[in-house]
């Protein structure tokens, strides 16, 4: 029991301190919200990072991850749904994708989970 308890603990600090990084963010640099933006910025090149929400539909997921995968941008999956990623992002409306274009103040970049962390030329 005390495992299971540690491991959600872990994932919730994890957790708090991307939607921090990702209101520093929104606050000091820029970020292209929506499907569609962060489509433009990939085909553009000009995305750094991508978070995608848990509920985005299957295959916009996959196209996000296909054009990031081409442009050697990271990718995070963010652990919540549409709501929860808009809330995170001080918005009152619903993301399903966001594309960091300019990280301003915040290190979002290189805390990254490893898994969505690419070098960025």
């Amino acid at each position: 029991d005390k495992m299971v308890a540690k491991s959600s603990n872990k994932g919730k600090k994890a957790q708090e301190s991307i939607n921090s990084r990702l209101a520093l963010v929104m606050k000091s640099g820029k970020a292209a919200l929506g499907i569609k933006t962060t489509l433009k910025s990939l085909r553009k090149g000009k995305g750094w990072l991508v978070i995608i929400a848990d509920n985005c539909p299957p295959l916009l997921k996959s196209q996000i991850e296909y054009y990031a995968m081409l442009g050697k941008t990271g990718v995070h999956h963010y652990t919540g749904n549409n709501i929860d990623l808009g809330t995170a992002c001080g918005k009152f409306f619903r993301v399903s994708a966001l594309a960091i274009t300019d990280a301003g103040d915040s290190d979002i970049i290189k805390h990254m989970p490893k898994d969505a962390q690419i070098s960025q030329q």
